[in-house]
């Protein structure tokens, strides 16, 4: 029997000796590599914390002294300990595993927002909040060199200096790479302490001179250690830590069992504020990850678990893709365009403009409101900055979005990768909330393109915008084939394709983004029902164009189609253009979207079909509108051969 299978609850790591730890660590790798590599997963993180992970369980007493993770990829090794492990063969999938801390699942788990930077907030409060009370507890905060990159997790430090006894240990992960090696001050700063070896030497020096004087020589060097924070500031300064007033540690071997042990003893019996700089590598006993350049397997999807080849048959080209060549070629064309990343250079598709124009290319670090004001300025400066984020990052951002871009009138395009519903990533990670918010700012203009020419499209015009801010919008999902249009209405920005035109069309089912291709299989389910329909794609969406205005007031029924919240989404933007208009002849919208809810991970599919957002659900709400049917599809209509749709009887997710 292995040591892993005696492993359920954190306790039982202290029934075991340092020698059994490590060759526990081994046990837990393989473990990772064989489930993570069959399901797909953040890999390399957590193969790089597995030491770190049993030290901490071994000294703190999880949940009652919290641990909180910053981002929580890295929690892997935090489930497995705390009783978790029979679930990692449905990792990430419905129903199954969350892939980050999740407080569904564990007692353990106090935090699971996924977005980094925020751990140190959270932790300040945490230990606040059991001082006030007279718990005794020491909370524990367990945030990447990456994470420090974050404004946020500074403002936190700031505050946390000022309480002395304040019981909190930060634990600082120091791999030198966030998804890519971490960038800035910071990372220099932390470079300078893993690879500056006089404060060892200096240490070693004194070791073999005192504790070789007779007699006294061992209580001497005992003393004599005791100033040993004065030869740290001598030899190799901690200047950032010490002078925030922050107790500091380090650094230290993270893969070293008994090393980590005894600092994070050490760090708990301080009573006060103290940070403990580990150094680890990412994808640690893996030779596939270790040796991987871009980010050592820090996500990967099903792979070999011996070799890490992807086992995909083939490589579909995604939106990422897309992106990454039309911004290379804008590049090419025009020499004032740059791009900004915050620590996502080849996630976001930015990587090959950076091989093609390193000087046109900032990665900022984790620091979205950063990056948005950074590129308010370079902007300001004559520039078209394309600043690069996931969609749901670009809410930590929104104040920076709306004061320092919008307000100050600035030709800024934000090209929002992983838009809409994204899936096994969970609530935090969908990028469910852009149009919403982002549609509040007065003037900026978004775009949904739902194929690669009109990506290349929206993009070759927003880098022409230089008096607002500009959106592109676009899916996670790989790229689908191009839909072409039969005509438009319009040109420039108000332009409206039209994708399919039936005669005498009573519905319009307008379809945003990659949304189009649902629109298009809901007008051929109508079709087969005998209902008529025009199908639309506005590229730009926001604000509502004009030519869709008058092409909807041409029509009974208008069906709107997105991938963003209803609540201040494109359909109810619509539907309060329509009901604005002057001769008072209001035209009904059912608009389709995403709940104001969080929703659980699973596919992206999965999380669609839960919402009623696919072709099948949303046909069938339209039919029953259309024939003015209330409830469910009735049995006269499945004689008459609605059967051919496949209509099911739930509810879907509309407002009318």
């Amino acid at each position: 029997m292995s040591l892993l299978d005696d492993v359920r609850t954190p306790k039982d790591l202290r029934a075991l000796s340092k020698r059994q730890l490590v060759l526990l660590a081994d046990e837990i790798r393989s473990f990772l590599v064989t489930k993570v590599s069959r399901t797909g997963g953040h890999l390399g993180p957590n193969l790089g914390v597995v030491e770190l992970t049993l030290g901490l369980h071994r000294v703190f007493d999880s949940p009652n002294d919290p641990i909180i993770f910053d981002t929580g990829h890295q929690s892997y090794v935090h489930k497995i300990v705390t009783g978790r492990r029979d679930g990692f063969d449905e990792l990430r999938q419905s129903g199954g595993l969350s892939g980050y801390p999740s407080r569904a699942e564990s007692e353990h788990d106090w935090v699971e927002n996924s977005h980094a930077s925020t751990s140190l907030s959270w932790g300040e409060g945490l230990a606040k909040g059991f001082k006030l009370r007279g718990e005794d507890r020491t909370v524990v905060v367990v945030v990447g060199d990456g994470a420090l990159t974050g404004g946020m997790a500074w403002e936190a430090l700031n505050n946390i200096a000022i309480h002395e006894d304040l019981k909190i240990v930060i634990v600082v992960n120091d791999n030198g790479r966030s998804y890519t090696p971490t960038v800035g001050g910071l990372a220099k700063h932390l470079a300078h302490l893993r690879t500056d070896k006089r404060y060892e030497r200096t240490l070693s020096f004194i070791k073999r001179r005192v504790t070789g004087l007779p007699l006294m020589g061992q209580t001497l060097y005992d003393l004599l250690h005791g100033v040993k924070t004065g030869v740290k500031d001598i030899v190799a300064p901690q200047g950032m830590f010490s002078d925030l007033g922050i107790k500091y540690t380090g650094p230290i071997d993270g893969h070293d069992i008994t090393a980590v042990i005894s600092h994070l003893e050490a760090a708990r019996s301080y009573g006060g504020p103290v940070i403990v700089h580990a150094m680890t590598r990412k994808g640690k006993g893996f030779r596939a990850a270790e040796e991987n350049e871009e980010d050592q397997f820090h996500a990967v999807g099903k792979i070999n678990e011996f070799t890490g080849e992807p086992l995909s048959a083939s490589v579909q080209a995604t939106w990422s893709d897309a992106f990454a060549e039309a911004m290379v070629q804008i590049g090419r064309r025009r020499t004032d365009v740059v791009a900004i990343t915050a620590a996502m250079l080849n996630p976001t598709g930015l990587g090959r403009f950076a091989a093609a124009f390193p000087d046109r290319t900032f990665d900022v670090g984790i620091a979205e409101q950063h990056a948005v004001v950074s590129a308010a300025g370079l902007a300001a400066a004559g520039l078209h900055p394309v600043v690069a984020l996931y969609a749901t990052f670009v809410n930590r951002a929104f104040d920076q979005v709306l004061m320092d871009a919008g307000l100050h009138e600035k030709g800024v395009t934000f090209a929002l990768d992983r838009a809409g519903i994204t899936g096994t990533d969970g609530a935090s990670h969908n990028g469910m909330w852009d149009i919403s918010l982002l549609g509040l700012v007065p003037g900026l203009e978004i775009a949904a393109p739902r194929d690669q020419l009109r990506l290349v499209d929206a993009l070759d015009r927003a880098v022409t915008v230089d008096d607002r801010p500009t959106v592109v919008r676009y899916s996670k999902e790989r790229l689908p084939d191009v839909l072409p249009a039969v005509t438009q209405h319009g040109s420039g920005r108000d332009q409206v394709d039209i994708l399919r035109l039936d005669q005498e069309p009573e519905v319009l089912v307008v379809g945003h983004g990659q949304f189009a291709g649902i629109g298009m299989e809901v007008a051929a389910r109508l079709s087969r029902q005998g209902i008529s329909t025009t199908v639309a794609d506005p590229l730009w969406c926001v604000p509502v164009s004009p030519e869709l205005v008058a092409l909807a007031r041409g029509h009974r029924l208008v069906v709107s189609i997105e991938d963003n919240l209803l609540q201040g989404g494109l359909g109810e933007r619509l539907r309060g253009v329509l009901a604005a208009a002057a001769d008072g002849a209001e035209v009904p919208v059912m608009a389709f979207g995403i709940q104001q809810e969080f929703l659980a991970h699973g596919s992206r599919d999965e999380v669609l079909s839960r919402l009623g957002l696919d072709a099948r659900e949303i046909a069938r709400q339209v039919l029953e509108r259309a024939l003015g049917l209330e409830g469910s599809v009735g049995d006269d209509l499945v004689e008459q051969g609605a059967e051919e749709l496949d209509l099911p009887g739930t509810g879907a997710t509309t407002q009318q």
